[in-house]
């Protein structure tokens, strides 16, 4: 039987997504709606990457097809962990609990979401080290983060998510073979998928050099 050992950032994920939970129950007793119940579910789905990442074989050379087949499910559901930080235009709307409370939540969940999809994408980079080097493996970070914010652009502005991969693929392909084809006009597409895409590179890139300069203390 398998059995998965949590590491020290996974606890003090699951803590910080407990802080969440008890923002949400907080919310509900208050106000009596559910309305933010919905970011859990977001959590959950920005939690699978991280779980997938669970199961990379230690070495390159150990079951390519394994290894190619959950770094192309991971791919799919990576979007999942950055689209959470989209969530925060919820906040425009009036409630009842004071606005700060709602921004503290949102911020909270989109915080959980990035930082859960960074420990997912940095296994996949040290994962990708053994087959990659230096500029080559730079680029191919740089372009699955760019894969992340178009899916992002899709799932927040087009409405489609993950499953429809599986359930209406030629729709789903349909638009993106449509916008790779004729960029200039979708120029909303490119624009919102390089902004957050610039964004989370230099996110990932910030957290990768400080935890670097922690560790050599």
């Amino acid at each position: 039987m398998l059995k998965l050992k949590l590491t020290v950032t996974e606890t003090a994920l699951i803590k910080f997504l407990l802080f969440i939970a008890l923002l949400i129950a907080v919310r509900i007793y208050v106000t009596g709606s559910n309305r933010y119940i919905f970011l859990l579910w977001n959590l959950f789905l920005a939690a699978v990457p991280l779980l997938i990442t669970k199961f990379f074989p230690l070495r390159t050379d150990e079951r390519p097809g394994k290894q190619w087949l959950l770094l192309a499910i991971w791919l799919l559901f990576f979007p999942n962990a950055l689209y959470i930080v989209t969530d925060c235009i919820h906040l425009q709307t009036a409630s009842a609990v004071p606005k700060w409370f709602d921004a503290l939540l949102l911020f909270s969940s989109a915080l959980a979401g990035l930082l859960m999809g960074f420990v997912s994408l940095y296994k996949v980079e040290r994962f990708l080290a053994g087959l990659l080097k230096g500029v080559l493996l730079k680029i191919s970070i740089g372009f699955i983060i760019f894969l992340g914010a178009f899916g992002v652009y899709l799932g927040r502005f087009l409405r489609w998510n993950s499953w429809d991969v599986v359930s209406n693929p030629l729709d789903l392909f349909g638009e993106i073979i449509a916008r790779i084809f004729f960029p200039f006009q979708h120029l909303q597409t490119w624009g919102v998928t390089f902004l957050l895409a610039a964004f989370y590179l230099l996110l990932y890139s910030f957290l990768k050099s400080f935890s670097r300069l922690e560790m050599s203390r």
